[in-house]
Formats: C-alpha cells, sequence, structure tokens
C-alpha cells in the first residue's frame, strides 16, 4: 500500500473507530441512573460494568486470531453491527436483566479493538506506529468527547418530550433515547466501513491459528510477554475501577447531575485527544518508550490517588467564581488532577501498544494485541466490582487509593523491561515464541 493509500485507510479506520466508539461513550453518563432505576446500587454498577469486561476478555483474543486469519475488515464490520444490535437492547430494557445482557453482548463485541490496533499495525512502519496507534488513541479520545456531551443532551426532559412526541414506534425516556443514538452511531459505522474500508493484508497470510489457551500459555512463558500482560492488566485494573466509581463519586461528593457529570468527561476527552493527537508524537521522537511509559504510568498512580482528596487540595487554587460561577476552588482543583489523569493514561496506553507492536511478529500482531487487550478486559471485568464493593463498604476515598497502589507494581515492570532492553540489541526484531516478545 502506497503512502496516499496508507493514509486514506488510516483515515477511515480512524472515523470507523470513532463513531464505534461514540456510540459506546454515549450510555456512560446514564448508566449508573439506569441502573438505579431498576433498583441497582453501586455493587450492581460494577457488576453490570464486570459483564461488559468479562465478555470482551472472551472474545478479544478470538477477533484478534479471527483478523489474522480471515482479514481485518470483516471482523471488524460483523463486531461493530454487534454492538447495533445491543444498544438497541439497551435502549428496550424492561428489566435489570435485560441491561446485562446488552452489556455482555456489547463486550463481546467490544473485542475489536485488538482488530483495530492490528489494522493499523498492518499498513504502518514499525518506527511509526507509536504515532499511528496514537491517532487511533485519538479516536477514542474524540469519541469521549462528543458521546457524553450527546448522551447528555439526548437526556433532557425537553428533548425526551420533544422526541416521544414524534415519535411511537419505541419508549422513548432519558434512558432510551441516547441508547438509540449509540446504535445509529454504530449502524453509520457499519455502513462507512462497508463501503470504504479496504482490507490491510492479504487473505491467507496468516499462519495457522493455535488455541486461545495455547496462545496464552506461550505468552505467559515469555518474561517480556509476561511483564507487559501483567503490565495492562494492573492499569486496566485500577483505571476501570476508579472510572466505574468516578460518577458516583462526583454525584455523591460534589452533588453533580448527569449533565455536569457528562461535562466532566467531555472534559477528560478532549484532554485524550490533545495528548493522544498531539503530544505522542513529539513525546515518542524525544523519548523511549520504556521511559515514556514509567513516567506516564507514575504520574496516573498520583492522579488517581489524588481525586478523592481535590477538595482538600482546593486551598491550592484561586476562586475564579467571580469570572464564572461554576469555578470553585475545589472543582479547579479536580480539573487539574483530571487533566494529570488524562496525561498519564493517554501516554501509557500507547506506549504498552507500541510495545506490544514492535515485539510481535508481522503476522501475528492481531493475536499479541488480542492477548494484552483479553489481560485488559479481564482486569476491566474484576476492577470494577473491587472498587465498587470498598466504595460501598469503606467509603468513596477507597477505591481511588486502592488504585493508586495497584500501579505501583507496574513501575517496576517498566523498570525490568528497560533492563531487557539494555541487555539485548536485537530487542526490536520479532520473535516467535509466542508470537511475541
Amino acid at each position: 500500500m502506497d503512502d496516499s493509500g496508507r493514509r486514506r485507510a488510516l483515515a477511515i479506520v480512524f472515523g470507523v473507530v470513532f463513531l464505534d466508539l461514540l456510540g459506546f461513550s454515549i450510555v456512560i453518563p446514564i448508566l449508573p441512573f439506569y441502573t438505579r432505576a431498576f433498583g441497582g446500587n453501586e455493587l450492581v454498577i460494577g457488576l453490570l460494568a464486570a459483564s461488559y469486561a468479562v465478555m470482551q476478555f472472551l472474545f478479544a483474543p478470538f477477533l484478534g486470531s479471527l483478523s489474522d486469519r480471515y482479514g481485518r475488515r470483516p471482523v471488524l464490520l460483523l463486531s461493530i453491527f454487534g454492538g447495533v444490535i445491543a444498544w438497541t437492547i439497551f435502549g428496550l430494557a424492561s428489566a435489570l436483566w435485560m441491561l446485562f445482557l446488552s452489556r455482555m453482548l456489547a463486550g463481546a463485541m467490544g473485542g475489536n479493538i485488538s482488530t483495530a490496533q492490528a489494522y493499523v499495525a498492518d499498513i504502518t512502519p514499525r518506527e511509526e506506529r507509536a504515532q499511528a496507534l496514537g491517532l487511533l488513541g485519538a479516536a477514542f479520545g474524540l469519541g469521549f468527547i462528543f458521546g457524553p456531551a450527546i448522551g447528555a443532551v439526548l437526556a433532557f426532559p425537553d428533548v425526551v418530550a420533544a422526541v416521544d412526541g414524534v415519535v411511537d414506534i419505541v419508549p422513548i425516556t432519558q434512558f432510551s433515547l441516547p441508547s438509540f443514538a449509540a446504535a445509529l452511531a454504530s449502524l453509520f459505522a457499519v455502513v462507512v466501513g462497508f463501503f470504504a474500508l479496504p482490507e490491510s493484508r492479504e487473505l491467507g497470510e496468516a499462519s495457522e491459528r493455535e488455541s486461545q489457551i495455547s496462545q496464552l500459555v506461550a505468552a505467559v512463558r515469555n518474561p517480556d510477554v509476561r511483564g507487559l500482560l501483567a503490565a495492562f492488566f494492573l492499569l486496566s485494573f485500577a483505571f476501570a475501577g476508579v472510572q466505574t466509581m468516578f460518577i458516583p463519586y462526583v454525584a455523591d461528593v460534589y452533588n453533580y447531575s448527569e449533565t455536569q457529570a457528562s461535562l466532566l468527561l467531555t472534559y477528560i476527552g478532549v484532554l485524550a485527544v490533545i495528548v493522544q493527537g498531539g503530544l505522542i508524537g513529539p513525546l515518542t521522537k524525544r523519548y523511549e518508550p520504556i521511559k515514556l511509559t514509567l513516567g506516564s504510568s507514575a504520574l496516573l498512580a498520583v492522579a488517581l490517588g489524588a481525586i478523592p482528596f481535590t477538595r482538600d487540595l482546593a486551598v491550592l487554587f484561586p476562586d475564579l467564581s467571580n469570572l464564572a460561577g461554576f469555578l470553585t476552588p475545589a472543582l479547579l482543583a479536580l480539573l487539574f488532577v483530571l487533566a494529570m489523569l488524562a496525561l498519564g493514561n493517554g501516554v501509557v496506553n500507547v506506549t504498552l501498544s507500541a510495545l506490544v507492536s514492535t515485539r510481535a511478529s508481522d503476522e501475528r500482531q492481531g493475536s499479541a494485541f488480542g492477548l494484552t487487550q483479553g489481560a485488559g478486559s479481564l482486569a476491566r471485568a474484576i476492577g470494577p466490582i473491587v472498587m465498587g464493593g470498598v466504595y460501598a463498604g469503606i467509603g468513596f476515598r477507597a477505591p481511588f487509593v486502592l488504585g493508586a497502589l495497584v500501579l505501583l507494581p507496574v513501575l517496576g515492570i517498566a523498570v525490568s523491561l528497560g533492563r531487557s532492553v539494555d541487555a539485548d540489541p536485537e530487542e526490536a526484531t520479532p520473535t516467535d515464541p509466542g508470537h511475541v516478545r
């Protein structure tokens, strides 16, 4: 694929991923309130988040391997179409079990992130992959800018009433309307991908597919991969658990509504785009991935631990309420800490993905990303349950402090990976034990 074709393909996969994530993020602000409408508490919210992650864990390696064998394009399109069905069920839910069914289906289809990453790796030279994967991360950030904002607008009573007066085929509520919008966004992604997205690899390129168990066993036996899998697991455990409890936290401590919580998520999304779309390129050119991983994971740990103490940190920030009534010192402290969180999380996710890509053979990119995303999904299955239980049993500060502590071993893993690179000057050459190095 020539340079112009590669740029076009990157732009299209960027758009497809953005539309898919737009649908996913539209429902995030309403999820805790939707769950509470059926009588669920914080633990149930954690279980609902975990149901998505469990299915993503089971299906991410499978979808990655499937894309290695049959191509990235059909796997992406079919999985995104599965999301259309999932969000439609979500909007039609009349009981808590239907929310779980929808989230489980969406999680199974959400394993396609490994396929999207492998698509980018297919068409990008190794030395440019960190920056290209950063652009893919920016698509996530854009989805999290517009998605929560759209969800907040569609949950407004006046908007719901206006649409309800026009549409009488399905029930329109503050929960169903954002859900149907999510389904439409994913459907549009399918249409765009079907007509515009080219295949990134020749069919039949992949070697014979191994079972997921044999892939995982081989990967865990490899010291470098074991460290990467552990890092993905710990980062995902901490971040997913804290992310799930963040909206209950700002609702309980700051007394924020769905709309205000959505605006905070939009703010984080804006910062994620700036980091992954603008800062990653210059950072990866100036610093080695290992050093970036070490610094960004440390910054993320500090940010997570500081979130529940932002009201205490408010004394460090001026009162700008005379300029804008909502800019209180406590909010400024929260916004500052969230900026640290966005920077740390944005950089560490890209650098870890780049390390995985450069240590995987070209024909097994999908499998490699599937394994690491699977480890992350397993953590996202456990993290929300643990953090939800800690939040309910100990207090609102506990999940965030626990998340910061969980990230400390990642610093040791990054140091260990750096030593292995220093000891092996051929580190960038892909090898095949477990298909990842």
